[in-house]
């Protein structure tokens, strides 16, 4: 006689935090995804063309403490940013080991078509401008406190 399977009590995943961050984030992404492509990016990209857009010429540890993204993560889309001659990356002269990195003129026109996706995507969610950015507080709060209580302090 086969015994029945043992079922342990536990979470559900439609019920979890976690599960609710992730999905909300890869749907989110998924909604930039064509209108990045139009643009010739990726999310990533995009995200660290928005960081240069708000301060040029940033060295490639400030843009990663800034997107929360070590050098191993960071440099391949750089070099690919580069490759596409949106920003050009050079050693400074005073310290060889620190690379800035600066918007090339493509780089900058591209500001301005990528200037309204911020709103584009702001009217999918279905939200007020007044409900994102408490939502968008309350994100941050939550991240700084996690990464506060792990010891990571990556807020």
């Amino acid at each position: 006689m086969a015994s029945e399977p043992v079922r342990i009590p536990g979470p559900k995943l439609d019920e979890q935090l976690c599960f609710a961050l992730y999905s909300a984030s890869l749907a989110m992404t998924k909604a930039y995804r064509p209108l990045l492509e139009a643009l010739g990016l990726t999310y990533p990209q995009y995200l660290v063309m928005m960081v240069l857009w708000e301060r040029d010429a940033q060295t490639v540890s400030e843009l990663g403490e800034r997107l929360h993204l070590d050098s191993g993560t960071l440099t391949p889309l750089l070099k690919r940013l580069e490759s596409a001659g949106l920003v050009d990356r050079s050693r400074l002269p005073d310290d060889e080991r620190r690379v800035v990195v600066q918007l090339s003129p493509a780089g900058r026109a591209l500001r301005t078509r990528a200037g309204t996706l911020p709103a584009r995507l702001a009217r999918l969610t279905g939200c007020s401008a007044a409900e994102l950015a408490q939502l968008r507080r309350r994100l941050l709060q939550l991240r700084d406190a996690i990464a506060e209580a792990s010891g990571d302090g990556v807020s």
